[in-house]
């Protein structure tokens, strides 16, 4: 489990034990909450349509063996069950919005009872946009319900009632894979149920589908140019695991998020003027477009970059990065080039 969620989530847990600090931990659990679904918000925004069907851990053990469409549909299937079926007792926001439509989610389960190809299959018949708006409201409206619990109620349990009630929603397959979930919800107090589907849940499959995202951009930057059509470096690139580069699909630079059609403006430009990148353009002393826009502190590093590859070549250039990493310790490269583009250059060049 990552370190720093580890910890913030143990300081929640224990919060939550004391009624004096129940409506603090309450307050930071959805904090916390809002700071891992942005991890879900930025793999919604930056990857194609077909990464979240792809199966790059096959037939390994753990949340990783699983797709990212599945892994969202299976955190947010499970915490609207809970949520509504046990806690709330009213209707699942799957139900009540018509999200089962509109995800063209071909069951309403949990998604326990499939595996291998039957996750690739589930995963390429949903609508990933609206999966995501899906788990933004279920996300959602379980926080009204954090703010609405008393510390009384922690200790509520789950009554034959509540047991039967779930088995009849066909809300949980009865495989053996996914049955046992109904015996291990309804053994758990309102504090457990917290503790489990509403925090640690997340963090288990968050985690795997970082991971799952880390290794698709790796197979898809394999045999890509590294050098990025503005002057920067993939290979020396802070968000190196996060982003395949503007050279594939998987182009997660806020310079293609914010854009049109997800095409940064510097690769649409060379790609109108037949260009391979920025460095062949005549004009790219004077350019404010995309990546180069006057706003952005690293417009100068990159056109330095851009001129260095225009002048040395795209082999040295690399070379001269590598030399620059292990001489010193910084993750952006306009750390070291500065904001002169003539300045940076000439850094490069001595380096």
């Amino acid at each position: 489990m990552d370190k720093g969620w580890s910890e913030k989530n143990k300081e929640i847990q224990k919060l939550l034990s004391k009624e004096a600090t129940f409506g603090e931990a309450i307050k930071k659990l959805i904090e916390f909450r809002d700071e891992l679904f942005q991890q879900i918000t930025w793999i919604i925004e930056g990857y194609p349509e077909k990464a979240f069907y792809q199966l790059p851990f096959a037939g390994a053990k753990g949340y990783h063996s699983k797709t990212l469409a599945y892994s969202i549909w299976h955190i947010f299937r499970i915490e609207d069950i809970v949520a509504h079926e046990m806690i709330a007792d009213d209707e699942q926001i799957l139900f009540r919005k018509r999200f089962l439509e509109k995800t063209a989610s071909p069951i309403i389960t949990t998604g326990n009872e499939l595996a291998g190809e039957e996750i690739v299959e589930f995963s390429k018949k949903l609508n990933v946009w609206e999966l995501y708006l899906y788990a933004k409201e279920v996300k959602e409206s379980t926080d009204q319900l954090l703010l609405q619990l008393q510390y009384k109620d922690l200790k509520r349990k789950h009554t034959e009632d509540t047991k039967q009630k779930l088995i009849e929603s066909k809300c949980v397959s009865e495989d053996e894979n996914a049955f046992w979930l109904i015996d291990y919800w309804c053994g758990k107090d309102i504090k457990g149920l917290i503790q489990m589907p509403f925090s640690r849940h997340w963090i288990m499959h968050i985690e795997a589908m970082l991971r799952i995202k880390n290794r698709l951009c790796k197979i898809a930057r394999k045999g890509v140019d590294p050098v990025a059509i503005c002057g920067l470096s993939c290979n020396h690139c802070f968000l190196g695991e996060w982003c395949g580069g503007c050279r594939t699909e998987y182009n997660t630079c806020s310079f293609a998020i914010c854009s049109e059609g997800r095409i940064c403006p510097n690769v649409k430009c060379c790609n109108e003027k037949n260009i391979d990148a920025c460095y062949e353009c005549s004009e790219i002393e004077t350019c404010e477009k995309g990546f180069y826009v006057p706003s952005n502190d690293g417009a100068n590093a990159a056109k330095a970059q851009s001129l260095y590859i225009r002048n040395y070549g795209k082999k040295e250039f690399l070379k001269v990065q590598a030399r620059l990493h292990e001489k010193y310790d910084f993750e952006k490269v306009q750390e070291i080039l500065g904001q002169d583009y003539k300045e940076g250059l000439r850094i490069l060049e001595e380096n």
